[in-house]
């Protein structure tokens, strides 16, 4: 059930050896504790990620909050997830921003992927789960996942680190150590603690020793400017409704964000059985209304100029630790998101965040998501052995870093990810069909998912992507 919880125990904490379940709760104010602590866990990815793919932040955190409103009423409260901006389209939205596209061409393609993976929901959920093992097994699903990440590096390279290459080593040495050396909650917010560091670094550096002279991207040349610029927070409102907009759609740019689709399946069910697991619930069953749910939150956020959801391993990290799965929770950390949405002056400070600092970010989140692929690989052991497992990906992996573009016409061009994606997945099924012998399953049988997928609390897991123990996707 989606709303009417019950009690558990005193309403103060989880018995010995027991889990606050989905349609339980603790005292309205620890439950709202809980939900606060949500809020944070989901924030550093939901705004950062948006301000890469040039969207609205304010709006993709508002949004967040409405679509997972949505996730929880169409899983009818039996999975606890936070929906928030998903990393696995950064790589597309840079290419079609790249190719000229708009912010309404960018939402335009996100929407039609999220259309894709409603369907594929669907279908997941009347075939079964097996039909992703068998489309999406572990070499592919691992393949893209690594490619989706390694295929940003040019980004960090080429926009981010030269804006101020000091600040962005400072932040990327920052985040490390936040991230290893401590292992609550503290870790798990390592990325926005490195974004706040590296803002409050770069003002006093513009104090003393002053403006730095360096690419500045809103004009492609290089000249002196101070690395926070707070104009437009002066100009914000306090209160009011973010910036929307209607998406635009054009085939080459649908083309390019489709790949994300695969990650995302894989990611949403990692994710799924990994609260499974927790609760000691099969949620098996559902896993396919998982996937179609997330697919209408993107759909949704994107339709009015958001961002793309996907549902958040940091949250699942968060009730690990707790021990606390009600639902309960994530309607209020919603209903805080959408509160945060409403004050443009917020977002103002978050569009103000330095170069600098965002490569310093970025360095580390993108090459955490291409090291999960590599990570499926190694738990589904895949044999790299047999050519028709290494020939595809490796040539797959070098058309995302490349990124190489590929001219079918004068007006459509596959590049990077989109490229890299289409070779590994069509490569792949095509070789294994026309070399006899081939057996099709992996050695587990699974799509890139473990059979016990529990998420460990500790920090490490990117923005939408597994925790150390779930598999899956960015």
């Amino acid at each position: 059930m989606a709303v009417g919880w019950k009690v558990h125990g005193d309403g103060k904490s989880p018995a010995p050896g027991q889990v606050v379940r989905p349609d339980e709760r603790l005292s309205w104010p620890r439950t709202a504790g809980l939900g606060a602590q949500h809020v944070i866990a989901m924030f550093g990815a939901t705004f950062v990620f948006p301000i890469l793919m040039g969207l609205d932040p304010n709006l993709a955190v508002m949004m967040s909050g409405v679509a997972t409103i949505v996730f929880l009423l169409i899983m009818q409260g039996r999975v606890p997830s936070y929906l928030g901006t998903s990393a696995s389209f950064v790589g597309a939205v840079v290419a079609i921003r790249a190719a000229g596209g708009t912010s309404a061409t960018v939402t335009g393609a996100i929407l039609v992927a999220g259309l894709v993976l409603t369907a594929a929901g669907l279908a997941i959920h009347f075939l079964g789960t097996d039909v992703i093992h068998r489309v999406f097994p572990p070499v592919v699903t691992g393949a893209v996942v690594m490619l989706i990440g390694f295929g940003l590096a040019y980004v960090v390279a080429d926009t981010y680190w030269p804006q101020d290459h000091w600040v962005a080593l400072a932040t990327m040495c920052f985040v490390f150590l936040v991230m290893v050396v401590f292992r609550g909650f503290i870790g798990r917010v390592a990325i926005l603690l490195g974004l706040v560091f590296g803002y409050v670094l770069s003002w006093i550096l513009d104090w003393k020793p002053g403006p730095i002279t360096s690419l500045v991207p809103a004009t492609g040349k290089v000249a002196p400017h101070d690395r926070v610029n707070l104009a437009g927070v002066a100009k914000a409102d306090w209160f009011g409704l973010p910036q929307m907009h209607a998406p635009d759609f054009k085939t080459s740019a649908i083309l390019l964000a489709l790949p994300a689709v695969i990650a995302l399946i894989a990611e949403n069910t990692g994710h799924v059985k990994a609260v499974g697991e927790m609760t000691r619930t099969d949620l098996d069953p559902v896993i396919g209304r998982a996937v179609f749910a997330d697919g209408v939150g993107t759909v949704l956020t994107s339709s009015v100029g958001g961002s793309p959801t996907t549902t958040y391993a940091e949250n699942i990290g968060v009730m690990a630790a707790t021990r606390v799965y009600s639902t309960a929770a994530y309607y209020i950390a919603a209903v805080v998101a959408i509160l945060f949405g409403l004050c443009p002056k917020f977002g103002a400070l978050v569009a103000a965040t330095p170069g600098g600092v965002l490569g310093g970010i970025t360095v580390i989140l993108y090459g955490m998501i291409g090291v999960l692929g590599a990570k499926i690989w190694i738990e589904n052991q895949v044999d790299f052995a047999d050519p028709v497992n290494m020939v595809p990906v490796a040539a797959g992996v070098i058309l995302a870093i490349g990124p190489v573009d590929h001219k079918i016409t004068n007006d459509f061009v596959l590049s990077g990810i989109a490229l890299g994606t289409i070779v590994v997945l069509v490569g792949y099924h095509v070789l294994r069909a026309i070399v006899p012998g081939r057996d099709a399953e992996p050695p587990h049988g699974r799509a890139g998912v473990r059979e016990k997928a529990v998420p460990d609390p500790r920090p490490g897991g990117t923005a939408g992507s597994p925790t150390p123990e779930a598999t899956a996707g960015p």
